[in-house]
């Protein structure tokens, strides 16, 4: 009896535990863009990626793949980067904890790569709309088509 009372009372928990799931999932997405001000870095990096596809992509893939190498390179050669970023206006607690002690080079340019990633996506935001209306205008690309 005992048992069957349990699982009745089991079944009864169920929908109200569905429910709370439902009302969780069912939860209104954030915005896309903050209502009152400017959408963030990340956000604008989508919308450039939307509006001017392979050429946006491309463009800050190599902008990454040159800074990483970068990065790699100065840190092989000797450079010490934490006296850098430091110099830099990088809290010293942040390079710290990015730069532990005893890891190899790539992962120390891996990790100074990431610190610089707000700059990166910026030269991406400035620059490939320049670039896209550069190669409209010579003829490159096709002029945008007109929104219905």
């Amino acid at each position: 009896m005992h048992t069957r009372a349990s699982s009745t009372k089991s079944s009864e928990e169920q929908p109200a535990e569905k429910q709370n799931v439902t009302e969780a999932s069912s939860a209104p997405k954030p915005p896309e863009e903050p209502e009152g001000g400017k959408a963030n870095k990340t956000q604008q990096l989508k919308k450039v990626f939307k509006e001017y596809g392979a050429v946006g992509v491309s463009f800050h893939i190599c902008i990454s793949l040159m800074s990483l190498g970068m990065f790699y390179l100065l840190i092989s050669s000797g450079i010490d980067m934490a006296a850098v970023l430091c110099k830099l206006g990088f809290s010293e607690a942040v390079v710290r904890s990015k730069m532990a002690a005893g890891t190899s080079t790539f992962v120390l340019a891996y990790a100074i790569h990431k610190l610089f990633a707000p700059v990166r996506i910026s030269i991406t935001l400035v620059s490939v709309p320049l670039i896209v209306r550069y190669f409209r205008k010579t003829g490159l690309f096709k002029p945008p088509t007109p929104s219905p």
